[in-house]
């Protein structure tokens, strides 16, 4: 498939000049070329922020929520039409912070569905506040002192939690991003992919260059099939490790597990609906 088969040039971009999320945009619609066989069968959503903008700069059907509810409408959209490629792409706040609660209960329903955080540690949308995922003592226009609460960690939760893959990058090293958001949309199940993306306007701390001299890569002397070696690894705060930290294949993903899918593997919007039986429901709710 031609790489330009989810441009969407008539696209009025609103992010800020040397905007980590435009990386994002261009490298992920270079993966979608590459890995999505039919456009047709593709949704991206999102909630709310400036991360979650991507999906209206995509030529691709999306779904663009409420702010922190983009993970149960992606999964009720995974399990109306499990045919569909669905990949949430939305910021370190609207997923971990007004979503936050969604995030748990998605890692432990585990819908066969990609997780794309744009994480820049700062609110980008309404002007600079402390994010959950802002370091101790970090200072903005609300928090004047300093952040004083301990940044929140998605992976270290995700792998609590034992979700079925989780894996951490930085937007600056293309060829490493390519190689696992690629991997994470082949994955069979619920995959966390935390992106390290600098915000250049409301955070001069965590820049492209903090970001470089603060990473490194996980080799092969990593076992991403030992959870409590993901999890030691997660919780290192001096450097970030980048790559995949934990994944597992076989688990039972959500959709496969529901009642409707176990006699007739029809995708539900295509089910003629049973009007006697909804009209049995609607009487006994007006009694």
């Amino acid at each position: 498939m031609s790489g330009k088969a989810f441009d969407f040039p008539q696209a009025e971009i609103s992010w800020c000049a040397g905007c980590g999320n435009f990386g994002i945009l261009n490298l992920l619609k270079d993966i979608l070329a590459e890995v999505v066989a039919d456009p047709q069968r593709f949704v991206l959503v999102s909630g709310i922020g400036q991360a979650a903008k991507l999906p209206q700069y995509v030529r691709a059907h999306y779904f663009n929520g409420l702010h922190g509810r983009a993970l149960p409408s992606a999964t009720a959209i995974k399990a109306s039409n499990p045919s569909l490629t669905v990949v949430v792409t939305s910021g370190e706040g609207d997923m971990y912070g007004e979503g936050g609660n969604h995030f748990i209960h998605t890692i432990r329903r585990n819908p066969d569905i990609t997780n794309i955080v744009h994480n820049n540690m700062v609110y980008g949308l309404t002007k600079g506040q402390a994010s959950p995922t802002s370091a101790r003592d970090f200072k903005t226009p609300v928090q004047v002192n300093g952040v004083i609460l301990e940044p929140f960690n998605p992976l270290a939760v995700a792998i609590a939690l034992d979700a079925s893959f989780v894996a951490r990058v930085f937007m600056g090293f293309k060829d490493h991003f390519r190689e696992i958001v690629k991997k994470a949309i082949l994955h069979k199940g619920y995959a966390l992919v935390d992106v390290f993306q600098p915000c250049v306007t409301f955070n001069k701390i965590n820049t492209y260059q903090w970001f470089r001299d603060r990473t490194y890569f996980l080799d092969d002397s990593h076992d991403t099939h030992n959870r409590m070696q993901a999890f030691e690894r997660a919780i290192e705060t001096g450097r970030f490790p980048l790559g995949i930290f934990y994944q597992q294949t076989g688990k039972p993903v959500f959709e496969d597990q529901l009642a409707a899918y176990q006699q007739d593997k029809a995708p539900l919007f295509q089910r003629k609906p049973n009007l006697e039986a909804v009209n049995r429901i609607v009487d006994k709710m007006r009694h």
